[in-house]
């Protein structure tokens, strides 16, 4: 096989009888049944190192997310096909066949493949591929076999190398299997060049036995095969008149020219209206470059590209530092001399890097009034120069002292175009045309007036669009968490990954919220569609939730009273939520769902298991009960929780994702954040559909050591009793300075469960970040905070505590209530 890349040469359109004329259409037909390959190249570390557009066509990969990235972790590579492209194994020739899902659609993809090891020490640095030390070639094995040249996988690729730069453009094209082009011994040089030079005639015998000859010699892939064909030149017939001719209707006369310079007929038939026609072709193309981006910078980099050298042989792009920036809107009166410009876009058909240290891009302006792109500003029309004669180059250059602008300008056609969108004016772009072409004529103008309208209205609607985007981003920035809380006894990580559109803010969100008794809440919930819509109602129920949590509701009930206040919103609110609270004490774990996925646990051991956790209705549907699950975990344990975006494919269900899930989570724990990583490369997609949430929880537990627990008979004798015994474990934890402020503050909440408290009394004191202390009983009546008159003999426990205590608060719990307060530890 020989691999050549671009496209098929135009054959001419008129038979002249020569072999020149012949050599196209012979090539041409041979070129009919060909097939697009994709080239992938791998660096000695397994990083790809190039990556074609066909790869981009054919994997549903940009190159600019592939460039770097080791291929075996970008594509889901059967694991027996792996070691092909592992740096540890490669270095072999190998081909083969696989299906590989797309990474865009999860379509599966029957991909041939042909590896071949490449080392090339010697490769330049400038424009090259250095180090390359493996050249992969994959297409489509379902296309080759219907539509292509048919190609068995017993084949055998043999080329020689390029000694440039790989391709980089379109992707390569194969062609037809040839018997005896399949290098096989015994076959000599002279026989396979004169097999191609039938292939291509262009070539020549002498190029195609040359390139044989390396084929049989070095045994690596040629990547660039070219040829040039002689195309009919159409006659330059000079500027257009300045009146335009416009053919007459059937029926009406031949007009005749306005001046009598030029008779109708000493000129061919139709070529002003040609030329006429070919300005509208080129405004329509120029348009749809230009419009293609939704970034206002792309815009107008594109804007002087098109416009080089087709209209003028310099143009350069300014723009109001407002309208780079697009943080506000452009006023009328920055239209002077102060108004700050950037240039943003320049080119030209000058010798590379000729113009970079004069009219360098990114620079910030400010023109003098009376340059003419301050006057293209503010009158809102083009200024034209037919010539830029010295005394005016020089007052231009003179408002940039620190250069000299005087070779670009004098002896020029100078153009400068304003840029206004809906009434507004954004910036300009200049125009030069150097002395030996002619200046802009009337057609010349007309057609960039029009170029300007379309291109303004481009750069208007980007810099709308990247607003739009920050205040979404902005927005589901503050609707999430920033950094997850630091909790005694667990680890929290967070990951969220929206979907592919920028501007569409999706409606998952996560929280983890610390609650009384060192417990903490997690909560992952997923709002029915997608928009700002999605994203308000999000924050509502994130801060729902986050106002239930703390008044430490059971999961099912707070579940329940957050599908109340949803149905209060509106109708249309509909969520799924999956609850939990983990009490690093009792090593225990609470779950309540409305129909979310459920959590996946992974024990120390690297036992994964889905848990049962049975999903109810969803948040708004009315739904009047909902499960509680509680779990028994072990220290160091982990648990994973996320929204269907991870799980969700085209080529699997949401049980399959989740069985997958719970696959690649076995194995020995790593660290938390390694692990969301690892499943967002390997289970979510480039660009999802949806949004991606994960919450992973390492739940180590708080050491034994660190908890004392009493309970206490409820008599008067007990108070004293439970000071003496929070001194003794302060002592035993070496905080005996803690000792006279604690006693005071245990003793008023024990004498209060004693007094306004109904059966057994219990206290709990945890060492963490804070020293803890709770003290419950089975009453149901929670103590108030009340300012106690100067007469009233009691009241004044409670205001105390709030004055000693760093925090103190009052929950209830499954049998009663909890008094508790915290005090730092020194």
């Amino acid at each position: 096989m020989i691999i050549a890349r671009g496209q098929a040469p135009l054959a001419a359109k008129r038979d002249t009888g020569g072999a020149e004329a012949r050599a196209p259409r012979l090539l041409e037909q041979h070129l009919l049944g060909v097939a697009r390959m994709a080239v992938l190249a791998l660096d000695g570390h397994g990083r790809i190192s190039h990556w074609s557009s066909t790869a981009h066509d054919l994997f549903g990969i940009d190159r600019e997310q592939a460039l770097g990235r080791s291929l075996t972790t970008l594509l889901r590579l059967p694991q027996e096909h792996r070691g092909a492209f592992e740096p540890e194994t490669y270095g072999h020739v190998w081909c083969g066949a696989c299906f590989v899902p797309r990474v865009d659609d999860g379509e599966l993809a029957e991909v041939a493949w042909w590896v071949y090891p490449i080392d090339r020490p010697g490769a330049g640095e400038e424009g090259g591929v250095a180090g390359v030390r493996v050249l992969a070639v994959a297409a489509d094995l379902r296309r080759l076999r219907d539509e292509g040249p048919g190609i068995g996988m017993g084949d055998v690729l043999v080329v020689s190398p390029a000694s440039g730069p790989l391709p980089a453009a379109t992707g390569v094209r194969l062609l037809r299997v040839e018997p005896a082009l399949v290098p096989m011994a015994g076959h000599d040089t002279a026989l396979l060049g004169r097999r191609l030079a039938e292939l291509l005639p262009l070539m020549g015998p002498a190029a195609a036995e040359a390139l044989t000859s390396r084929v049989l010699g070095m045994g690596y892939p040629a990547v660039n095969l070219s040829v040039t064909v002689r195309l009919p030149i159409v006659p330059y017939w000079g500027g257009m008149p300045r009146a335009l001719r416009i053919r007459p209707r059937p029926g009406e006369p031949e007009p005749e020219p306005p001046d009598g310079s030029l008779a109708a007929s000493s000129r061919p038939r139709g070529l002003e209206t040609m030329k006429v026609r070919d300005r509208f072709t080129f405004l329509g193309e120029a348009g749809q470059q230009i419009g293609s981006s939704l970034d206002h910078l792309q815009a107008c980099r594109t804007l002087a590209e098109v416009l080089v050298p087709r209209v003028a042989d310099f143009a350069a792009v300014e723009l109001l530092e407002r309208v780079v920036s697009a943080e506000g809107e452009p006023r009328q009166g920055d239209l002077d001399e102060t108004a700050l410009m950037r240039r943003v876009a320049v080119a030209h058909d000058d010798e590379p890097g000729r113009w970079d240290d004069t009219v360098p891009e990114g620079e910030a302006l400010r023109f003098p009034p009376d340059t003419p792109f301050v006057q293209a500003m503010a009158t809102g029309r083009a200024v034209h120069v037919p010539r830029v004669d010295r005394r005016h180059a020089e007052r231009i250059s003179a408002a940039f002292t620190d250069r000299d602008l005087r070779p670009l300008l004098t002896g020029r056609a100078l153009l400068v175009v304003p840029l206004i969108a809906r009434g507004q004016v954004l910036g300009t772009f200049k125009l030069l045309r150097k002395p030996d072409r002619p200046g802009f004529d009337e057609l010349d103008l007309a057609t960039v007036d029009e170029l300007a309208r379309r291109a303004a209205l481009c750069i208007d609607n980007g810099r709308l669009y990247r607003r739009e985007v920050r205040v979404a981003q902005e927005l589901q920035r503050t609707m999430l968490p920033a950094d997850p809380p630091e909790v005694p006894g667990a680890r929290v990580c967070f990951r969220y990954r929206p979907a592919g559109q920028a501007a569409q803010v999706g409606g998952d969100w996560f929280d983890a919220i610390p609650l009384p008794g060192l417990r903490l809440g997690i909560v992952v919930g997923d709002v029915m569609g997608h928009g700002l819509t999605s994203a308000a109602i999000m924050g509502q129920l994130r801060t729902a939730v986050r106002t239930l949590a703390v008044q430490d509701l059971r999961p099912d009930r707070l579940l329940r009273q957050l599908d109340g206040l949803t149905r209060m919103l509106g109708d249309d609110y509909l969520a799924t939520c999956l609850y939990a609270v983990y009490d690093p004490v009792t090593r225990r774990c609470r779950f309540s769902s409305a129909g979310h996925l459920p959590p996946v646990l992974v024990s120390p051991d690297g036992e994964s298991r889905i848990l049962p956790v049975s999903p109810g209705p969803p948040i708004g549907v009315g739904a009047d009960h909902f499960e509680v699950v509680e779990i028994d975990v072990e220290d160091g344990s982990q648990l994973m929780l996320c929204t269907d975006g991870l799980l969700e494919r085209r080529d699997r269900d949401i049980e399959q994702g989740l069985e997958e899930l719970r696959s690649r989570l076995a194995g020995a724990p790593r660290s938390l954040d390694r692990t969301c990583d690892d499943l967002l490369e390997s289970m979510s997609a480039a660009i999802p559909a949806d949004d991606v949430a994960l919450v992973a929880v390492g739940l180590d537990g708080i050491a034994r050591e660190d908890i004392a627990e009493w309970d206490l008979e409820p008599e008067p004798s007990m108070v004293p009793r439970a000071r003496a015994m929070a001194a003794a474990q302060l002592a035993e934890w070496k905080l005996s300075e803690l000792s006279d402020t604690v006693e005071l503050l245990v003793s008023e909440l024990v004498t209060n469960a004693l007094v306004h408290g109904a059966g057994a009394i219990g206290m709990r004191m945890i060492r963490g970040a804070t020293l803890l202390c709770e003290v419950s009983d089975d009453g149901t009546d929670l103590p108030q905070l009340c300012q106690a008159d100067a007469t009233d003999e009691s009241g004044r426990g409670l205001l105390l505590v709030s004055h000693l205590a760093e925090r103190w608060g009052t929950d209830r719990a499954d049998d009663g209530k909890v008094v508790w307060f915290e005090h730092a530890l020194p």
